[in-house]
């Protein structure tokens, strides 16, 4: 099949093309193999939100919740069954991407309970049960980037396991995360793992940056702060990868034989203000060496009329840092904006999951 032009392009220049989404009928009707052939993707990122809505949607789940709940499973195993047997389903369909980039690319996501952010030992020991139950090289598996995170991901890193890390909002915090998985890569070395095998991605969140400075801009109200809205985005991703560029470029990163560099990935690229442009997380972050997540109507939209346009993000951390300038001259603390996306993000994960604790308690009830 021909590959669209527009999505063929944003490959070409270097950004891995993941789709934010994944439920059985994507795997099953063949969908998610053809989006390999025809729209470049390379990847599949899950979060809790996105297995809530697929087990909540029509009946394709309820035959093996009908056999889990004849068989005694409870909420927590039922619902570690369904996930892990689609994110196998994925890597397997993704597999032949996989192959051809050596690696790279073909991964698929699977997230740690969104309940255990705060749990250093306790997202160490389900990363590592869930990297074996889905038992496929090409998992990663989403460790939050929370302060208990960041030990965890050095641990999991340690064991030869491949993690994405998930909820990066500023980039004070993307500096930890890197050095986090150094930290963990060093460690792999010494445990005799060949960290040419491990990768990692970092998933820096775009447009809720946007969406929250935006609403305090508002607030502020004055034609100076006006001005700044929908900036601050792209301005912070753009400080990120002059971060990652740093930061790998080092001689820390250069001493560990063999190793990945950790890739930003740009996570919530869809666009919440209807006045921006419905491409602007995608169009606006184009450079070598990262990946774009999209949702489903964000990738129809770049396919439809996105441009690749060189130099959206190298060379413009100068312009980015006077953005950052503008924002707290007029009053926006972004400190405080940074804990409050995290805070929220971990929050609005733990009550998608609990949602589908009731939704999976009421189906194993029907069931049995």
């Amino acid at each position: 099949m021909t590959q669209n032009p527009h999505l063929a392009a944003l490959y070409e220049a270097g950004v891995s093309v993941w789709l934010d989404d994944l439920s059985r009928s994507l795997i099953q009707t063949g969908k998610l193999k053809e989006l390999t052939e025809t729209d470049s993707v390379t990847g599949v990122t899950t979060n809790p939100a996105i297995f809530q809505a697929a087990l909540s949607k029509g009946t394709e789940y309820d035959a093996q919740v009908g056999e889990l709940a004849a068989r005694g499973a409870d909420v927590d195993q039922t619902i570690r069954t369904v996930t892990t047997d689609d994110v196998r389903a994925a890597c397997d369909v993704l597999a032949p991407v996989f192959e051809r980039t050596g690696g790279l690319d073909g991964r698929v996501s699977i997230e740690v309970d969104p309940r255990l952010a705060h749990d250093t030992d306790g997202t160490v020991a389900q990363a590592i049960e869930l990297w074996k139950i889905v038992d496929r090289p090409n998992t990663l598996i989403k460790i939050p980037a929370t302060m208990a995170g960041l030990p965890a991901i050095s641990r999991v890193l340690a064991e030869g396991i491949s993690v994405n890390v998930t909820l990066i909002f500023s980039v004070e915090r993307h500096r930890q995360v890197m050095d986090a998985y150094l930290e963990g890569i060093e460690a792999a070395a010494k445990n005799g793992h060949d960290v040419s095998k491990i990768y990692s991605v970092a998933s820096f969140f775009v447009s809720r940056v946007d969406t929250e400075i935006d609403k305090r801009l508002d607030a502020i109200g004055t034609d100076e702060a006006l001005a700044l809205r929908g900036q601050a985005g792209l301005a912070n991703a753009r400080l990120a990868y002059a971060a990652y560029e740093e930061v790998f470029g080092g001689a820390r990163f250069a001493n560990i034989e063999g190793a990945n560099v950790q890739r930003p990935l740009w996570a919530s690229t869809g666009v919440k203000n209807p006045a921006y442009s419905d491409v602007l997380y995608v169009a606006g972050l184009i450079a070598p060496n990262t990946v774009n997540t999209m949702p489903g109507a964000t990738m129809a939209a770049f396919a439809d009329h996105g441009e690749v346009v060189d130099g959206t993000i190298i060379g413009q951390a100068e312009d980015s840092l006077q953005v950052f300038e503008n924002l707290q001259g007029v009053g926006v603390d972004l400190s405080d904006v940074f804990d409050q996306l995290e805070t929220e993000g971990v929050e609005k994960f733990e009550q998608a999951w609990q949602q589908l604790l009731d939704a999976t308690a009421e189906q194993l009830k029907a069931g049995a």
